[in-house]
């Protein structure tokens, strides 16, 4: 599935829960693939293909010491993703207020 750019790659690769949940135990460390199957109920192979989104996303880097190939989390990729989320802050903000200032003027209104 190819993608237009690193930010569709990178929420494609969260739109998975698995995914996400290596991605947070990556967050404490390097681990191997039987490392981060451990937690769940599916195959090495299973694992490996979810590793392999998150590297093609740039998310995952995997090294190489002799037949241990520990995966570590790269959150570069992460940080345009809350830049993009991050346009929207003020968006929701501006509704929040909205929606208060609504809700002041019903109640102020109800009361005799």
């Amino acid at each position: 599935m190819p993608h237009a750019d690193e930010l569709s790659r990178t929420f494609a690769a969260l739109a998975d829960p698995t995914r996400r949940a290596l991605l947070a135990q990556l967050a404490r460390g390097s681990a191997s693939v039987g490392e981060l199957a451990a937690p769940f109920a599916m195959t090495f192979a299973a694992v490996s293909k979810h590793l392999r989104v998150l590297q093609e996303a740039g998310l995952v880097s995997r090294g190489r010491d002799a037949q241990y190939r520990p995966a570590s989390l790269d959150a570069r990729p992460l940080r345009a993703a809350a830049a993009w989320i991050g346009d929207y802050r003020q968006f929701w903000a501006d509704s929040f207020d909205a929606l208060d200032t609504h809700l002041t003027t019903l109640t102020t209104k109800e009361q005799p």
